[in-house]
């Protein structure tokens, strides 16, 4: 579903994934300059996006993911995994409980999946599941004057659920209201900022996308979710043996690294191309972007054992790295090097 944002002035469709959605308006460094310094909304409305609702809704999200999500009280905003037996990664969930419903947003395509597997998963449980990814768009503002934005705005928005996490905020509007709700925040004083910025962004606070900057083995401590997303004091739940046996024995298989790449390149690694040092694969590389302020810069997986000083080769371009899972992550290592969750 192409977004009707892409026929405002300037805008520039983004890549696979994300070809529904505007890369940038025109103006990507100060769309980015907004986001940190002012405010900014991003069309994501190319997210998949599924609401569950039914009293027992909680139970099941909390017998099925990562999260503790029992007695989660009206308007808590999370993250979620769901994984398979052996710990890894199949959906990564933005998650909003508003009272009446839990809405989960994840990665563009994923919604059916997602959608089919929590209704097969009910069994005599009173819950509802629906994919509505063609009835509700996501589009998240960040900047300081978010709120002040979101409030002027108002009307425009409906009753639309609005998830507030530390430094962005998703509004789950009305598909066909989107142009609307994007109108009357611009009005507000939010500037357009496109899926540049917004992933240059999202890079530089060392926040992976499933899919992107994961494969098919990611488990969660490799992509420093624990603690964001994973929750280390609840039951059990697909994949949790994988999850405590690395978090009391440390030494994942890979760890996640920001990649400060050679600013005199003219152009980006291609994501999925090998991360190499002294002439062999350590890795893969994943999302990558230019950042307002820090330049080129990507998100890779490499090997755990990788020394945390290497310097690499990505795609022909040269990369510094930037820690964000330390090799020995788990329970007696520091695994807060990750910045806050969005």
């Amino acid at each position: 579903m192409s977004s009707p944002l892409l026929a405002r002035p300037g805008a520039v469709p983004a890549e696979a994934p994300d070809a529904d959605v505007a890369a940038h308006y025109g103006e990507p460094v100060q769309e980015g300059r907004a986001m940190e310094r002012a405010c900014a909304w991003t069309d994501r409305s190319d997210r998949a996006v599924v609401r569950v609702s039914g009293p027992d809704r909680l139970t099941l999200l909390h017998s099925l993911t990562s999260q503790a999500m029992e007695g989660m009280a009206p308007g808590t905003a999370s993250e979620a995994l769901l994984m398979d037996a052996n710990g890894r990664i199949r959906h990564h969930m933005a998650v909003l409980e508003d009272g009446a419903a839990v809405w989960l947003h994840t990665e563009p395509g994923q919604g059916a999946d997602l959608a089919g597997f929590l209704h097969r998963m009910r069994f005599m449980m009173r819950v509802e599941v629906e994919d509505v990814t063609e009835g509700r768009a996501v589009l998240t503002l960040t900047g300081p004057g978010r709120d002040a934005a979101l409030e002027a705005a108002g009307g425009a928005l409906g009753d639309a659920p609005v998830r507030r996490a530390d430094d962005e905020t998703d509004v789950l509007v009305e598909r066909e209201a989107l142009s609307a709700a994007a109108a009357a925040l611009t009005d507000a004083g939010a500037r357009p900022a496109g899926l540049w910025a917004y992933e240059a962004a999202r890079i530089a606070a060392h926040r992976p996308r499933q899919g992107l900057d994961t494969d098919e083995r990611t488990i969660p401590h490799e992509a420093g979710w624990v603690g964001g997303a994973v929750h280390l004091d609840k039951g059990c739940y697909p994949g949790q043996e994988t999850v405590a046996r690395v978090h009391n024995l440390g030494r994942p298989p890979r760890r996640l690294v920001m990649l400060h790449l050679d600013g005199t390149a003219e152009r980006l690694p291609a994501r999925g191309a090998a991360v190499e040092l002294d002439g062999r694969s350590v890795g893969f590389v994943g999302t990558s972007a230019r950042h307002h302020e820090l330049g080129p810069v990507a998100l890779g997986m490499v090997k755990r054992n990788v020394p945390v000083d290497a310097e690499f080769t990505v795609d022909g371009v040269a990369a510094a790295q930037e820690v964000v899972v330390p090799p020995d992550t788990g329970a007696n290592a520091n695994i807060g090097l990750r910045r806050s969750p969005r």
